[in-house]
């Protein structure tokens, strides 16, 4: 079974390599919409895989530094990229939060990007 849980914040960030009169490498904002996936095995006595509300307390940490902040500005997201804030939330919350199986990030509506962990083989 795969249960989620959804989140959004708001926060500016800018491209740092992007080609040159690229617009995303002017500062923006944009409102995300972050979405944390837990896989596991359905408790036979509470009904559920996991607490939402423990997916709640495990992401608010990162809630708190995201929000309305400027992403460059986070040791390990200078290139915030939505490819690079799914990898930092997975490894961020691998270690605490069992079972999680994918963190899906949105910029908006239809772009985005899904981590699922490290492949076989490789670190990252």
């Amino acid at each position: 079974m795969e249960i989620f849980k959804k989140f959004t914040f708001d926060a500016a960030h800018f491209l740092p390599n992007a080609p040159e009169g690229h617009k995303c490498g002017r500062m923006h904002g944009h409102t995300y919409v972050v979405v944390i996936h837990v896989r596991g095995e359905v408790d036979p006595h509470m009904g559920w895989v996991l607490d939402f509300a423990d997916i709640k307390e495990a992401f608010s940490p990162l809630l708190e530094i995201f929000d309305h902040h400027l992403l460059n500005e986070i040791e390990g997201l200078e290139i915030p990229t939505s490819e690079n804030i799914a990898k930092y939330i997975w490894e961020k919350l691998r270690p605490t939060l069992p079972g999680l199986s994918k963190v899906v990030v949105q910029e908006n509506d239809s772009s985005g990007a899904i981590y699922t962990g490290p492949s076989i083989g490789n670190k990252s």
